[in-house]
């Protein structure tokens, strides 16, 4: 069945928001918004159509819009930790949208998507051991500061007990950081983890596609030999019965002669 024009319009236009979101785009950029808005409303109307598509492709519509709307979402969190995790959620369609796809669109924004969520943790993270490190710095100078304006009068008991005490703070900001680091490295291996395992399962489904593709053209080419092939033998067939039919006339007339 011959896909309406409602169809055609909803698939270019998912095509068109596939392709921009997986653009880096401008924070206060609005269009992408505006278009999944339409993509939705055009999706109701067609699900109200009689002659609406399979449920299986109206299925696979729906999950790919609610994947953009989802990564819209995504992106208005202010953490990236809860970036990260909102996309994790996210379902990305299962077949292209456009025959030109070799991979669906919204796997690949998906991929992409995790990846710059794991670099904006990873920058936050570092920003914060740096911050760390600034603030012990800071103290440090605080601490020698006050050792040169300290007083020559000043008892033993009170000096010990300074120094006791900023070496608890440095001791306690030294576990913050060690905290820090390991929580950065296991962020770290958790993404390279995620990168990988998408990365391998994207290679096996090129090499599916791939696959397919090889075996689709010479199932194409075995049906055009095959159709050569069955024109060819008709042809002869025609040929055999007008010849028959022919000389079967000459010998009708040559049995059975004109009457006078």
């Amino acid at each position: 069945m011959a896909a309406s024009r409602l169809e055609l319009n909803l698939v270019r236009l998912l095509s068109r928001c596939e392709a921009m979101a997986a653009e880096r785009r401008d924070p206060e950029e609005w269009r992408l918004e505006k278009y999944v808005a339409a993509l939705e409303d055009m999706l109701r109307e067609l699900k109200k159509q009689s002659s609406k598509p399979a449920p299986e492709l109206l299925n696979e519509y729906s999950r790919k819009v609610d994947f953009l709307k989802g990564l819209l979402e995504a992106e208005k969190l202010s953490s990236s930790t809860e970036k990260a995790l909102a996309n994790q959620f996210l379902a990305p369609g299962r077949t292209p949208t456009t025959a030109k796809e070799r991979t669906p669109a919204t796997r690949t924004v998906h991929l992409q998507t995790k990846a710059r969520c794991t670099g904006q943790m990873r920058s936050e993270l570092l920003g914060t051991v740096r911050a760390a490190l600034l603030l012990l710095l800071l103290l440090c100078c605080c601490f020698a500061a006050l050792l040169l304006c300290c007083n020559e009068k000043q008892s033993a008991v009170e000096l010990d007990a300074v120094l006791q005490h900023h070496q608890d703070m440095q001791e306690k900001l030294a576990e913050e950081m060690l905290s820090l680091a390991r929580s950065l490295k296991n962020n770290t291996l958790a993404a390279q983890n995620v990168i990988k395992q998408d990365n391998q399962t994207l290679s096996h489904s090129l090499r599916m596609a791939d696959q397919n593709f090889e075996k689709l053209k010479d199932e194409s080419d075995r049906l055009e030999q095959h159709a050569k092939k069955s024109v060819n033998w008709l042809l002869w067939i025609m040929l055999i019965v007008v010849c028959f039919i022919f000389i079967s006339m000459i010998l009708f007339i040559r049995i059975f002669p004109k009457l006078k």
